[in-house]
């Protein structure tokens, strides 16, 4: 590749940005980039400044930096700058950049010193600077001050982390010399996406300001914390300077001097300062282009043939054409009825491995569920032969009866059955919303149209609770008529002679055989059946065996073959 087409590369990747930033997403690509962090007042805007030899960055105490900025400078003969927000408005003034860099930042984070993850793009042309791309980011806080929120450290050091745990992505970390190097938050974030430090760059700032007798040789020799791509010091313009306005290149002659000056630096000067920082800058991101590109372009190629396959099937369409948005909406409304009545007929193409859902779960109210509801109702014997007893002598007043009469009977067992209309109700509850649930999940296809997901979900949930109303009503109509007139006629009716029948067939059972209780009559509700295993029970012989199980809403019993007559 020749020195041109070199240059190139970072004006290529420079477009690239601006064409995500403008689509508001970053189509699942890692531009090559390099991200500055370092922690608050640790000089990162003066290195950005002394780049483009202009002061153009907002100043003041807390957070400045509240939304990352992506600074593409490119050399020019002219000078001035851009913002991808301000099409066409070239701005001369660097103090009127500063301004829309506030502006703009207030109006996405508000004036609460909150912060943004969505970048502000500027681009710089000027003589004084080498193509290079920097995204500046916030600077590194332990304590909220001020109205910035509880959680601001979090915040800050998830949106660093959102770009340079990329592998693209170099880490410019800026530390300040008069802190312990082994304390660097920039390090630390550093070290911990690049463990081997292959794509961090030191910047040692405020050289000057370490204490007499003290010095960052063994740092900036890259003999204490090697990195990689090395260190490189630099000593920008203090805050009495800034604050004079004290030319930038005034402040570089001086940084110039010192290195050259200093007994621990002279000897590494021509690989200090800020002007070598942009020059090795500019030779790694280019590098780091060149490296990462083919991968890159195989990545851009995949998403672009799935791109075009896309656009095949909207080859022909018309925004402007009813009857293409009518067909869309159609055909988004009969995939989510296809999807409901997977869900409940179980054969959808995503089946969950996590829980039970959709059809799965209304079977196991309906057959789990409700007959453990109805075994949990309360039943007190000695309370109901009591009110056997009370109604059977109500019924008869001053006479004494010879036979149980037949209102005793049902007032008692009319009072059983309407508790059943609890548990029945509460079943309804719960596969109702087992259906709602199901409608949430189905239109999730339809995130793309809230309002389309909105109304798909009012609606077809209205109509479930609608469905709900009436089937409680029948619930309880079928209930009622259960309890207004008792069929002593039917097969399933125990009268005194079958009962006396069923339970010398029973005794019978238990003295052959059965080791558990009561066989329950053949129509009873059954939770359970199957085999089971019963060890340790001194009257058997033989150690353990296996026996067929039934287990009802009133008993369990087991027997030594599957002669249980539940159905």
């Amino acid at each position: 590749m020749g020195n041109r087409e070199m240059e190139e590369l970072i004006p290529l990747v420079n477009r690239l940005q601006d064409a995500f930033s403008a689509l508001g997403q970053s189509c699942l690509l890692e531009l090559p980039q390099i991200a500055v962090v370092g922690g608050q007042s640790a000089g990162k805007s003066s290195v950005l400044e002394n780049f483009v030899g202009r002061d153009f960055l907002p100043r003041g105490s807390g957070i400045v930096t509240r939304r990352p900025l992506v600074l593409q400078l490119v050399t020019s003969k002219a000078e001035y700058a851009e913002f991808l927000h301000c099409k066409g408005k070239k701005f001369t003034d660097f103090d009127e950049v500063r301004h829309e860099i506030e502006a703009e930042t207030d109006r996405v984070t508000g004036m609460n010193k909150g912060i943004s993850s969505i970048p502000i793009n500027l681009r710089v042309y000027s003589p004084h600077v080498l193509n290079l791309t920097l995204i500046d980011l916030p600077g590194i806080t332990k304590v909220p001050v001020g109205d910035q929120p509880p959680d601001i450290e979090y915040q800050i050091r998830e949106m660093i982390m959102q770009f340079i745990t990329r592998e693209n992505c170099l880490i410019l970390a800026v530390t300040p010399a008069n802190t312990d190097l082994a304390n660097s938050d920039a390090l630390k974030l550093a070290k911990e996406v690049d463990p081997q430090g292959l794509r961090t760059i030191g910047v040692i700032t405020k050289l000057d300001l370490m204490d007499e007798g003290t010095d960052a040789r063994d740092v900036l020799e890259n003999k204490l914390l090697p990195l990689r791509r090395g260190y490189v010091g630099v000593v920008n313009r203090s805050q009495k300077d800034i604050d004079g306005k004290k030319d930038i290149k005034a402040a570089m002659l001086a940084e110039r001097k010192f290195f050259l000056s200093h007994p621990a630096y002279r000897h590494i000067a021509d690989r200090m300062g800020t002007p070598h920082l942009q020059k090795v800058l500019n030779q790694q991101l280019t590098n780091h282009i060149r490296d990462t590109l083919p991968n890159f372009r195989n990545k851009l190629q995949g998403q672009l043939l799935s791109i075009e396959h896309e656009v095949e099937a909207y080859k022909n369409f018309k925004p402007e054409d009813p009857t293409r948005k009518t067909k869309a909406l159609l055909q988004m409304v009969q995939q989510f009825a296809v999807d409901f009545e997977k869900r409940i007929e179980g054969s959808g193409d995503q089946v969950d491995t996590l829980e039970l859902s959709g059809g799965a779960k209304i079977n196991r109210i309906f057959h789990e569920r409700f007959p453990f509801e109805i075994v949990k109702m309360e039943f007190n014997e000695k309370e109901l032969r009591r009110e056997i007893s009370y109604a059977i002598k109500n019924i008869h007043g001053i006479r004494t009866g010879l036979f149980t009469p037949d209102m005793a009977f049902e007032a008692i067992v009319k009072k059983q059955i309407v508790k059943l209309k609890g548990p029945s109700l509460k079943s309804v509850d719960l596969v109702i919303q087992e259906l709602i649930n199901t409608v949430k999940k189905c239109t999730k296809k339809l995130a793309n149209f809230p309002r389309l997901c909105e109304e798909t979900e009012r609606i077809v949930a209205n109509h479930i609770r609608e469905r709900e109303g009436k089937t409680k009503d029948q619930v309880l109509l079928l209930i009622d008529i259960q309890v207004s007139y008792i069929n002593t006629n039917h097969e399933d009716f125990i009268g005194f002679a079958n009962a006396q029948q069923r339970s010398s067939q029973v005794h019978k059972k238990n003295t052959i055989g059965n080791q558990g209780t009561n066989l329950p009559p053949s129509r009873q509700i059954v939770i359970r059946k199957g085999w089971l295993t019963i060890s340790n029970i001194g009257i058997m012989k033989g150690g353990s065996k296996g026996y067929w199980f039934v287990l009802t809403a009133e008993s369990l019993s087991w027997y030594k073959d599957d002669e249980d007559d539940v159905n």
